[in-house]
């Protein structure tokens, strides 16, 4: 049996879909939620084998007190799931100062914490899995929504240097690039306003809205079968470092290598002139 800590465990969320999996197959699971009175009622069916935790990730001391209660409770920690996130709209110019740092604060700085907190007893026990919710916006710029994309961009550097730095202890790192999923992930944006600080960029960013709105529960991710992907890359003989989710993320991906790979390859001729 399995212990699995999950960040992000709002009701529609990816995070209840982790749970509600690892439970499915023995497991025992930490669910954390800023509101964890939404989840009594999911819980309450599944008795000892699920705790849920009262947390908000971007405060350190409580992170640090849901890992420490949850070693307590069931011994330790075998698979991290970081899903606590979300993203707001702006432009790269105009987005407000602080729509910049929470974005950073949620989407990694608290991420950075929550690894810092679990991955001591990872390395003591010398195993474990850390699964860090990218998305496809973390390979491929998403226009209107830069700042939850650089901060998915700096999650996807760092997860790729961690994985490096904790296989020696028996620690591995997947990273999950879902597309658009049919979660709640969306349905926030319907009330939010538009605060965009320069003009030039409110039609743009008005427009990402507007997108945001018409797609929600049109998504054309299943949240369900996206998790049975990732378990099923976690217990692959050689787990991928990687798993992009859906059908329009996957061809986005794959279209900005290929590109990428076309465009580096076109200037081969300058990048080896830079030598002595």
């Amino acid at each position: 049996m399995r212990t699995w800590f999950i960040t992000g465990g709002t009701p529609g969320g990816f995070g209840l879909f982790y749970a509600e999996a690892a439970l499915n197959q023995g497991d025992q699971v930490a669910v954390t939620s800023r509101r964890p009175s939404e989840l009594r009622e999911w819980a309450e069916p599944y008795g000892a084998r699920v705790l849920v935790l009262p947390l908000d990730v971007t405060d350190a001391e409580q992170v640090r007190a849901a890992v420490r209660t949850t070693v307590e409770r069931f011994g330790g920690i075998d698979v991290l799931v970081n899903n606590a996130g979300r993203g707001w709209f702006g432009s790269v110019e105009g987005a407000p100062d602080e729509t910049i740092r929470r974005t950073f604060d949620l989407n990694l700085f608290a991420v950075v914490e929550v690894i810092r907190a679990v991955l001591p007893g990872m390395r003591a026990r010398g195993g474990g899995w850390i699964v860090n919710m990218s998305s496809v916006a973390g390979l491929v710029g998403a226009p209107g929504f830069g700042y939850y994309s650089a901060a998915k961009f700096a999650l996807e550097g760092l997860s790729e240097t961690l994985r490096h730095e904790v296989e020696q202890f028996g620690v591995r790192v997947l990273l999950v690039e879902p597309g658009a999923f049919r979660t709640n992930a969306f349905a926030g944006f319907q009330d939010e306003p538009v605060n965009e600080t320069v003009d030039a960029y409110v039609p743009l960013v008005e427009g990402v809205k507007a997108a945001f709105v018409d797609h929600n529960g049109r998504q054309e991710g299943d949240p369900e079968r996206g998790v049975q992907a990732v378990i099923g890359a976690l217990a692959a003989p050689v787990p991928p470092h990687r798993i992009v989710l859906g059908n329009s993320g996957y061809d986005a991906v794959v279209a900005m290598h290929e590109n990428a790979l076309t465009e580096l390859r076109a200037n081969e001729k300058l990048s080896r002139s830079a030598d002595f």
